[in-house]
């Protein structure tokens, strides 16, 4: 045999090792999320992902704010691909430290309405939750009730119970109003809002609607998949809360009921980004969306998926259009205002 002919005999031996003892890539694909959300409340869709795709998810559960502190120091260095966070102004906190990078899909720009995605392509909602109104079924009338606004008016004195003002919610609430009432009439609301407190702001979401069954206040604001996920609950707390409190709609005239969203960005250092893109458009798949009403009781952001018993037994309402980009936006000067108004 000619040596030329040796040569490429071994190339191709060689070459046909390397493509036997090469793994197969679905084995071997991966995707590495960083995830603000409970484990228990994303990780059987990750699991159902691995299973209908092969390719294994790797999940960091912690808190919004450390783990957007932990992007920052491992920069190009971070092994995550995907940063899941639980409100749009932490959304848009990470835009604005260029972490994340535009995405542009078919499936995502489908599947979710433009005001629940960052106008630049580079967040997607996947869940909704509206902060809406509670109150007690023995001591409130709902023809009391009517908007955000006019709960600082004075019959409301000494009778709202509500969290203090870092969390993440009430700013992107704040947000929101001075979206659509201008900044000196937000203030003027939230201070009106602050003189009707029934008590220091304490606790959680769900701390505030026990509150009002147990009678510490007569209407509070929070989210709809807390109360959710007390209706659903069997302990008898909570059965007995949900017994003595009903959720009311506000601004259905106006703007609207206040939404916000759980959202997902593909990271500026993704190493992974063709498996993470294709785990953001599994989340707004039909099948992942109506598991996020069935299982954690929040609205979908995908429009037609079906909602669960309990979403549906509330009734329909009219939510809140405007962009998620813009409670981002407007998240210094809702915190500014609300430290100016006592809002502790």
């Amino acid at each position: 045999m000619k040596p030329i002919f040796k040569i490429i005999l071994a190339v191709l031996i060689i070459a046909g090792l390397i493509l036997t003892l090469k793994p197969n890539n679905n084995e071997e694909s991966s995707v590495n999320i960083y995830s603000s959300r409970k484990e228990s409340l994303i990780k059987p869709l990750l699991e159902k992902f691995t299973e209908e795709t092969g390719i294994q998810v790797n999940l960091v559960t912690g808190s919004g704010d450390g783990l957007l502190t932990r992007l920052q120091n491992e920069g190009e260095n971070s092994p995550a691909d995907l940063f899941l966070t639980v409100d749009a102004g932490a959304l848009h906190r990470a835009k604005s430290a260029s972490l994340f990078q535009p995405v542009d899909s078919r499936v995502l720009n489908a599947n979710v309405p433009a005001h629940l995605q960052d106008a630049d392509q580079q967040w997607f909602g996947l869940s909704m939750r509206a902060r809406t109104i509670f109150y007690s079924n023995e001591r409130v009338e709902p023809s009391e009730l009517s908007t955000y606004m006019d709960l600082a008016d004075e019959k409301w004195r000494n009778r709202i119970c509500i969290r203090s003002s870092d969390n993440l919610y009430n700013q992107s609430l704040v947000a929101s109003l001075i979206a659509h009432h201008g900044e000196a009439a937000t203030e003027e609301w939230a201070r009106g809002l602050v003189a009707n407190f029934a008590r220091e702001p304490v606790g959680g979401d769900r701390d505030q609607i026990h509150a009002v069954a147990s009678g510490q206040c007569d209407i509070a604001i929070a989210n709809t998949y807390y109360f959710g996920g007390m209706t659903a609950s069997d302990e008898a707390a909570n059965q007995e809360t949900v017994s003595k409190v009903n959720v009311f709609w506000p601004s259905q005239s106006e703007q609207g009921v206040h939404v916000n969203v759980s959202g997902i960005g593909l990271l500026q250092h993704a190493s992974n980004p063709d498996e993470a893109i294709q785990l953001m458009e599994f989340l707004v798949s039909e099948e992942s969306q109506a598991w996020y009403a069935e299982a954690n009781q929040e609205y979908p952001v995908r429009p037609g998926t079906d909602r669960s018993e309990i979403l549906t037994s509330w009734g329909d309402f009219e939510a809140d259009t405007l962009s998620m980009s813009v409670l981002g936006e407007n998240n210094a000067a809702a915190v500014r205002l609300m430290n100016r108004a006592g809002w502790r």
